[in-house]
């Protein structure tokens, strides 16, 4: 027995009544748009039910229920037509409408409507603007572990390109050829280019640090005393150079560790007046020291003291 390829319901007093049918000769996309067309009636509302040829063990061959509803149709029409619909899906078996299509121009209906039915569902939901600025928040959001004792940073910055003869001097400056480089950032060409790269004493320093731009710098810092230092940023500038060179910052100074100088202390300051006074007394950063603890039979045995280191060390240092 063949299965009929297309059914068509009109609605008439308010019972529901087959208008046509049809059996398959090819396949479902081959015989589509031959046998939907003709049942389009300009102002008549109708429903089509077309079978596919892709099979469910359940309920037998997949069907496309079709819900044609012209916009020039009676107003009275279209509401009844929307009222039945439920109700012919289920006498009909909704376990065998596996896709639904509405149309209200013929358009709608054809095989390249449904074909643009299937994208669109397949194409994710347009977002509002509130969605769409939460998830670029979300794309650039940091994820760090929570802990009293850290800094959280919530946007991964802005990763404007290092010109090669910069580079080449932050590896310099590690290898010790150089005490001092700056960079600057190029605000057009949104690059980071090399300003000078020099030996410089440390008495100097403030002097090279601008008073009317931004500037990264990196010093190597020579001390006899136990601990660390340095990095500085000078900051005499607008405020959108400012928040410019606060943004690349982290990815900066995480290409300047790949490229083998070790950062031990950041600072920031305004001119450099402020960097002449910090110089005056620089901060230390202690270095930590495994203490042994006392053992039950020494309960107060107190930590073993660590010598003082005499010999120089050279670390660096960004001044920003």
């Amino acid at each position: 027995m063949q299965i009929s390829q297309m059914k068509k319901f009109f609605c008439f007093i308010e019972e529901l009544t087959p208008a046509a049918s049809s059996k398959p000769v090819n396949k479902w996309q081959d015989d589509y748009d031959k046998m939907i067309k003709p049942l389009i009636i300009e102002n008549q509302p109708a429903y089509i039910l077309y079978r596919l040829d892709t099979k469910s063990p359940d309920s037998g061959y997949d069907w496309l229920f079709i819900s044609w509803s012209p916009d020039t149709a009676p107003v009275r029409q279209k509401m009844l037509y929307a009222s039945t619909k439920a109700t012919l899906k289920q006498e009909f078996g909704t376990a065998s409408i596996k896709e639904e299509l509405h149309g209200t121009v013929p358009e709608d209906i054809s095989l390249e409507g449904y074909h643009k039915y299937k994208r669109n569902n397949a194409a994710p939901a347009p977002l509002t603007t509130a969605e769409e600025e939460l998830a670029e928040l979300r794309k650039n959001t940091v994820t760090t572990d929570y802990s009293v004792e850290t800094r959280h940073q919530t946007l991964s910055g802005v990763a404007f390109p290092v010109t090669d003869e910069a580079k080449q001097a932050i590896t310099e400056l590690g290898k010790g050829i150089h005490e001092y480089v700056q960079l600057k950032i190029d605000l057009e060409e949104e690059k980071i280019h090399l300003v000078m790269a020099c030996d410089v004493s440390l008495d100097k320093l403030p002097t090279k640090v601008p008073c009317d731009s931004a500037r990264y710098h990196l010093y190597n810092f020579k001390h006899t005393h136990e601990g660390d230092y340095m990095e500085c940023i000078g900051y005499s500038c607008s405020i959108k150079e400012r928040m410019l060179y606060s943004s690349c910052k982290a990815p900066l100074l995480e290409l300047i560790q790949s490229l083998g100088v070790i950062i031990a202390k950041k600072l920031e300051v305004n001119s450099g007046e402020e960097l002449a006074d910090m110089l005056e007394d620089p901060p230390t950063i202690k270095e930590t020291a495994t203490i042994t603890p006392a053992t039950p039979s020494t309960p107060y045995a107190p930590p073993q003291s660590i010598p003082e280191k005499k010999s120089k060390q050279k670390r660096s240092c960004i001044l920003s």
